[in-house]
């Protein structure tokens, strides 16, 4: 706005310079490229602040939070944000009760990145992600924070993800009500009881912004859908490629 408001200002000042020493023809002629230059000026400078403003629109990384609660399912855990962060998605890992040390529910330790009662703040997130585990998947479904969060991304359409023992815990917080959904074979009747949800036996159930799997051994597959889904089937398969698997 201000080089348009320079610009105006020197034009006509610039016209009237010239024209002191100018022959009637000449100003014609001045006159004339003066209305072109402005022309293309203008149309340079729009062109430059679109592809200036694509360019930063397609960089612009996708984000993802990713749910770890005390006895979470460590396979479900780092396979799904390995392979997250493979497809080009920031991810935030989200602590339960706190950012301290979650020990897993084979015994091994992870560090979150943030305490849950901060990973609000880095959002909007474009999924958020639940794994597994049956003391982590209790946790998230006791969770306020957890809860709030969830209603949120559901509200706005936004990608939620559950693997294995989590889906109870959508269930819990009243979230992918009438959807279609998997689990962990065992988490079956729960998930039926009540009605709720189409429950289905596919590694993989992804119905609309709900995407589900059933354990440890469908964890790859769940990741892969979720890079599809965030930045699309070529990044996909290259991921998969990457970790010699086929699509």
């Amino acid at each position: 706005m201000l080089c348009g408001c320079i610009y105006r200002w020197l034009l006509p000042h610039h016209r009237s310079y010239a024209n002191m020493s100018m022959s009637n023809k000449d100003q014609q002629k001045c006159s004339y490229v003066d209305k072109r230059f402005s022309s293309c000026f203008a149309g340079a400078r729009r062109k430059n602040i679109y592809e200036s403003k694509f360019s930063e629109c397609k960089t612009m990384a996708k984000k993802a939070c990713v749910f770890l609660a005390p006895g979470a399912e460590e396979m479900e855990f780092t396979i799904t944000a390995d392979i997250l962060v493979r497809g080009g998605i920031q991810v935030t890992v989200a602590g339960l009760p706190d950012d301290s040390v979650v020990e897993c529910s084979r015994g091994i330790n992870i560090k979150p990145t943030v305490a849950i009662a901060n990973a609000k703040s880095g959002g909007p997130y474009d999924v958020l992600v639940l794994p597994g585990g049956l003391g982590g998947s209790k946790a998230l479904a006791s969770s306020k924070e957890v809860g709030e969060m969830l209603k949120e991304q559901e509200q706005t359409g936004r990608l939620i993800a559950a693997i294995c023992a989590a889906p109870t815990a959508l269930k819990a917080h009243g979230i992918a009500v009438g959807k279609k959904v998997t689990s962990y074979p065992s988490m079956k009747a729960q998930m039926e009881e009540g009605g709720q949800y189409t429950y289905l036996e596919d590694k993989v159930v992804i119905d609309g912004n709900i995407i589900t799997s059933r354990g440890p051994g469908t964890a790859f597959e769940f990741g892969l859908a979720l890079v599809e889904k965030l930045v699309g089937k070529e990044k996909k398969n290259e991921v998969a490629k990457g970790l010699l698997l086929s699509c």
